[in-house]
């Protein structure tokens, strides 16, 4: 799977594509999109019996990192993976087929805040006389939301936290630190939803959204790291300074060792974490915490020393060191920051 992700993407997503859509609104061509349900990706979370491939997250693992490599522009995470692992949890049928048919579909949860991303939720849902719902609040960063064709929304209801479908959201695009994915702000005004998934307080089931999407995040984000320490490696051997190539300083030989040691530490962590996900072992909780924790901070490290081992030229928009150091300091923060599930690890080892 892998070798067919890395040949597919290196004819249809090269450089320049992933620069183009950078100035595009949409982020993506319909092209490239067409071609990716084509191939089934769009459904591979999906049940067979929806019309999906019917894989899990291990499976998604090298697509994810495939993609994080690029860093890859467009709805597929927001898609294929957040929207999708939400119709999964909730049970949704009709919302799991029309996003397996290659429909667009994003997740509008977190609200801002450092406490977490379900507690961070404070747009309200309302039940009118006639038995339908309308929401009212702002989701301030939503993945695609401008180009979706329909969005998750997580809301409060006076039960607890429940998710809604909001057809078209039409979300304001919004400038964002990461340029390769596009970002917008959903401003809900009464806005008319269908509840999804089971009565009663959802809380429990979302945080399982949270947790799988944050590991196939990871994953991503694995994948930035590794082109990251490739960049570096391949560049080292050509830069030539004092007469000889900078990959024989020992400067240069700690950076990369350090590089390489965070990076499979990152690769192992969001293995384990995925496959716990999919055979719901009991350690599947602390192991997406612990992914999410580490693999973070890790990309952070190891994206920012490419730069340095670049040096003057990594800084610069000629190269990509910037768009993966962009991208993983982006993860970093969306479904709840690594301080945040450290925190969350913390307490569930002391509970």
């Amino acid at each position: 799977m892998r070798d067919s992700v890395r040949a597919f993407l290196s004819e249809r997503a090269p450089s320049a594509y992933v620069r183009a859509m950078i100035e595009d609104p949409a982020g993506f061509s319909d092209e490239f999109w067409s071609a990716v349900v084509d191939l089934g990706w769009a459904g591979m979370l999906v049940p067979e019996s929806l019309g999906g491939v019917g894989l899990g997250m291990v499976d998604l693992l090298p697509l994810q990192e495939e993609m994080g490599k690029l860093p890859l522009p467009g709805p597929f995470f927001s898609s294929a993976v957040c929207a999708t692992l939400a119709g999964l949890r909730l049970g949704d049928e009709e919302l799991l087929a029309r996003l397996g048919r290659g429909e667009r579909g994003t997740l509008a949860l977190e609200e801002g805040g450092s406490a977490g991303p379900l507690q961070s939720v404070r747009t309200e849902a309302r039940r009118s006389t006639d038995g339908s719902w309308h929401l009212n609040g702002v989701k301030p960063l939503v993945l695609d939301g401008a180009s979706a064709d329909l969005a998750v929304v997580v809301a409060r209801d006076p039960e607890g936290l429940a998710a809604f479908l909001v057809e078209t959201p039409a979300a304001d695009p919004v400038p964002a630190l990461d340029v390769t994915r596009k970002m917008s702000r959903l401003v809900l005004e009464d806005r008319p939803g269908r509840r999804l998934g089971p009565d009663g307080d959802q809380s429990a089931l979302i945080a399982r959204v949270i947790d799988d999407t944050g590991i196939a995040l990871s994953a991503e984000t694995v994948g930035a790291s590794d082109r990251a320490l490739q960049m570096a490696i391949e560049y080292s051997k050509v830069r030539v300074q004092f007469d000889r190539p900078i990959a024989t300083f020992q400067a240069i030989k700690h950076k990369i060792v350090d590089m390489l040691h965070q990076l499979e530490l990152a690769r192992v962590g969001t293995h384990w974490a995925a496959w716990a996900s999919d055979v719901e072992d009991a350690q599947r909780e602390p192991a997406a915490a612990m992914c999410k924790g580490f693999v973070a901070e890790a990309a952070n490290m190891i994206t920012a020393e490419n730069i340095q081992v670049h040096g003057g030229v990594g800084f610069t928009w000629d190269v990509d060191c910037h768009l993966l150091f962009r991208r993983v300091k982006q993860n970093d923060l969306l479904f709840g920051s690594q301080s945040f599930h450290r925190r969350r690890l913390a307490d569930l080892i002391l509970a």
